[in-house]
C-alpha cells in the first residue's frame, strides 16, 4: 500500500514519483471521490476510486485489507495534503502493518509543514495540534494547556471559527504573543500574514477574504525568559493590590493595569511564592 501526497492547492506540486504510483497502482482509496477525480484528469490518470472517509472508515478497512492480501496495489489519498494527518486512513495503515502488508510512504505537500517553513519562528522544534476542540470550554482548557509551551505551535481552523479562536489565544497568550496566518497555501489566493495578536485581530477582522478558505496557525513558543521581565514590573501592582483583595483578585486587576497575560501572571506568583517558601 503507497501512502500518497497530493497538492494542497497548485495540482504542479505533485511529484513525478507520485503521479507514476497512482498510474501504475490497481486501486486508489481516497477521502473525496470528487476532488481525487480532478487531480486524475489533470494527469490522464484512469483508475477506480474507493471511498474512504471518517463514516465508513471502520467498514471499508477490513474490505481493503482483503483486497491488499489478495495481491492488488493500492494508493491511499487524502483530499489535499499527506494522507493521515487529520485525515482517515490511521486505521487502514494499522492494520497492513498487522496483516505484514508493506506500507511505503511517499513524501509530499503538508498544509502545517509549509505554513510553519514561511511562519518566520523557530523550526527546529515544533508541536502539531491540528484543529481545536469545537466547544468553547473545551478550545480554553487546550489554549490554556499550551500557554507556556516552547515549541513552535501548529493549529488548523476553520475561517467560521477563526476570529473567534484568534480572541482566545489573545485572552489566554496575551496580545503580544506573535502569531503567523496562512490561509490557501499554494492557491491562487494565498495569504499569510504575520505579527503580534493585538495587531492582527482588526486586520483579519475587515477583510472579507478570510472569511473563506483553509486556515493554518502558527503560534511563536513561549518566552519564559520575556515573561519574567515583564512580570518583574508588575510585582509591584500585584502586592499593593492583595493587601486589600483576595489573591485572584488582584491578579485580574493587575493583569488588566498592567496589560499582561492573568495567567502567565498568576503562574509566575505561584512560582515565585514557591520559591521564597523553599
Amino acid at each position: 500500500m503507497y501512502i500518497v501526497p497530493t497538492p494542497i492547492g497548485n495540482l504542479l506540486d505533485i511529484t513525478y514519483r507520485s503521479i507514476n504510483i497512482l498510474k501504475k497502482v490497481d486501486y486508489i482509496i481516497t477521502e473525496n471521490i470528487k476532488h481525487t477525480s480532478i487531480l486524475l484528469k489533470k494527469f490522464s490518470i484512469i483508475k477506480i476510486l474507493l471511498s474512504l472517509n471518517t463514516c465508513n472508515e471502520n467498514e471499508k478497512t477490513k474490505k481493503y485489507i482483503s483486497m491488499l492480501k489478495s495481491g492488488n496495489n493500492v494508493a491511499l489519498v487524502s483530499k489535499a495534503g499527506t494522507p493521515v494527518i487529520n485525515d482517515p486512513g490511521y486505521l487502514l495503515i494499522k492494520e497492513s502493518y498487522h496483516q505484514k502488508i508493506r506500507v511505503v510512504p511517499l513524501p509530499g505537500a503538508c498544509a502545517a509543514i509549509t505554513a510553519l517553513s514561511a511562519s518566520g519562528f523557530k523550526t527546529h522544534q515544533f508541536c502539531y495540534e491540528g484543529f481545536l476542540p469545537n466547544t468553547k470550554i473545551a478550545c480554553k482548557k487546550k489554549l490554556s494547556s499550551l500557554c507556556h509551551e516552547k515549541r513552535t505551535i501548529i493549529l488548523y481552523e476553520s475561517p467560521k471559527r477563526l476570529i473567534k479562536t484568534m480572541k482566545l489565544i489573545k485572552k489566554i497568550m496575551g496580545e503580544h504573543r506573535k502569531i503567523t496566518i496562512a490561509k490557501e497555501m499554494t492557491k491562487t489566493w494565498e495569504n499569510i500574514q504575520r505579527g503580534t495578536v493585538k495587531k492582527l485581530l482588526p486586520k483579519i477582522k475587515n477583510e472579507i477574504n478570510w472569511k473563506k478558505g483553509e486556515i493554518t496557525i502558527i503560534i511563536n513558543g513561549s518566552n519564559p525568559i520575556i515573561s519574567n521581565i515583564i512580570s518583574k514590573r508588575v510585582f509591584k501592582t500585584f502586592y499593593i493590590l492583595e493587601k486589600i483583595m483576595q489573591k485572584s483578585t488582584a491578579i485580574k486587576i493587575t493583569a488588566k493595569i498592567c496589560g499582561f497575560n492573568k495567567n502567565i501572571l498568576y503562574n509566575t506568583i505561584i512560582k515565585k511564592k514557591l520559591h521564597e517558601v523553599d
